[in-house]
């Protein structure tokens, strides 16, 4: 019996992929629990089965003392120095108890217990080799479609493919072979579950690393990628040798390694561009295939900016439809681009210096500013009555006026301010009152009546 229970062990844990150690204490944990439910042990006993003979040893540590009042937990002292000569009053002894048989409630007990620890370390190993390939690629059949999430069979265990995470467009059958990226792996009060997903980035860069040699030999180097699932995706790539083209090498012989990505991808559109440390290369790069005129960075860290010029004839393909290839270029490059064209740029800079000349001519006309300060205070960016208005006693103080100072230049622009807001509606209610009159005389009415 004890070679038969040996055996079985070892095939419940190749089937299960359960290391034996874990069943053997599942199967002592069991007998435990058996023999407390049936003979009414207590704490203070232990089991151990061998792990070469399967020989099953039952001991009970007990309590030396003078008089025995519970057997159970006391020994007396004779009974324990036969045991363990060296033992005294107050001490523990363990004492080994003889084999017990086991009758069907202990029996169902045991398989009980056993199902539980069996079913929780497969659980278990489940989770541990899944949440190792998280963030890998997986192989698996489509095994059923609820309400448009894909459950996907992965041979031990089920994931999910949730509508949100599929390439807009695909569908599934029963049966597909699909290839996926390990997007999250929980434990729930079910078991592990596996999310899958076909849409994130991390599954373009997993296909490149897999159909790439270099890519997975790590001479070419994934540097940064960014998709739209299903339309148009962007990959940042670099060389570690200077004599390996990291483009050439991931768009092989007249494409044929970037095609079986792309059929993979349902036709998405992929577009590699070379990375640069260099941030406004590395933008001008990313918004290819346009060309690009200029580019200025501002800021740093999450915070940085990025001014992007391009020709006339460029703008539409630069900013591409709806916006996609921008948006693309900023994700990549992980900054905000803003892109103008040459013509609105010179607009642009056309209605900064009137604003400028305007706002410095409207300073120099208040007695309190003139001339002589208009000039410092738009070097300080405040260059017209509505900045100043705006910074007020603190902005001017510390553009470098005294507390006395900045009072009166506030009060008198503020009082400027107003003066042009009341005359702009006195004159708005001109123009109404005219408007009306005209009216009036075309209508053949006399306007004071």
């Amino acid at each position: 019996m004890n070679r038969e229970l040996l055996y079985v062990i070892e095939q419940v844990g190749r089937e299960k992929g359960i290391g034996s150690e874990v069943l053997f204490e599942a199967l002592e944990s069991a007998l435990l629990s058996a023999s407390k439910r049936t003979l009414g042990t207590g704490d203070n006993v232990r089991l151990t089965l061998d792990r070469k003979t399967g020989a099953i040893r039952v001991f009970a540590e007990k309590k030396v003392v003078e008089t025995v009042t519970d057997p159970k937990l006391e020994i007396g002292l004779e009974a324990a120095r036969r045991l363990r000569p060296e033992a005294q009053l107050e001490e523990t002894v363990e004492v080994d108890l003889p084999p017990q048989e086991f009758g069907r409630i202990a029996a169902q007990t045991a398989k009980q217990v056993i199902l539980q620890r069996v079913r929780e370390a497969e659980r278990q190993g489940i989770f541990s080799e899944f949440k190792d390939r998280e963030g890998g690629l997986v192989r698996g059949t489509v095994h059923r479609i609820e309400k448009r999430t894909v459950i996907v069979d992965l041979g031990r265990t089920e994931a999910v493919l949730p509508e949100r995470e599929q390439i807009p467009g695909e569908r599934y059958a029963a049966g597909d072979r699909v290839r996926t990226f390990v997007l999250e792996v929980r434990n729930t009060p079910k078991g592990p579950q596996v999310v899958l997903s076909r849409s994130h980035p991390g599954f373009l860069v997993r296909l490149f690393e897999t159909e790439i040699p270099e890519i997975a030999e790590g001479i070419v180097l994934v540097k940064g990628a960014a998709r739209e699932p299903g339309e148009r995706a962007k990959l940042a790539v670099a060389s570690t040798k200077r004599d390996i083209d990291p483009i050439g090498a991931c768009v092989g012989l007249r494409g044929t390694r970037i095609q079986v990505i792309v059929r993979e991808l349902r036709g998405e559109k992929i577009d590699i561009v070379e990375w640069s440390d260099d941030p406004a290369i590395l933008v001008a790069r990313a918004l290819s295939p346009a060309k690009v005129a200029s580019v200025t960075v501002e800021g740093q860290g999450e915070a940085r900016s990025a001014l992007v010029v391009v020709p006339d004839n460029q703008l539409s393909l630069a900013i591409g439809k709806k916006g996609q290839n921008a948006r693309l270029a900023a994700k990549l490059t992980g900054m905000r681009i803003d892109v103008k064209s040459e013509t609105e740029l010179e607009d642009q800079r056309r209605r900064q210096e009137e604003a400028r000349v305007r706002g410095l001519a409207q300073l120099e006309e208040i007695p309190e500013v003139g001339p002589a300060l208009a000039g410092p205070l738009a070097e300080r960016g405040l260059g017209s009555p509505a900045r100043i208005q705006a910074a007020g006693i603190e902005g001017l103080r510390g553009a470098g006026l005294d507390e006395g100072q900045a009072e009166a230049i506030l009060a008198a622009v503020t009082a400027w301010l107003a003066r042009q807001v009341s005359e702009a509606a006195a004159a708005e209610a001109a123009a109404k009152s005219a408007a009306a009159e005209d009216g009036a005389a075309l209508s053949g009415e006399d306007p004071t009546s």
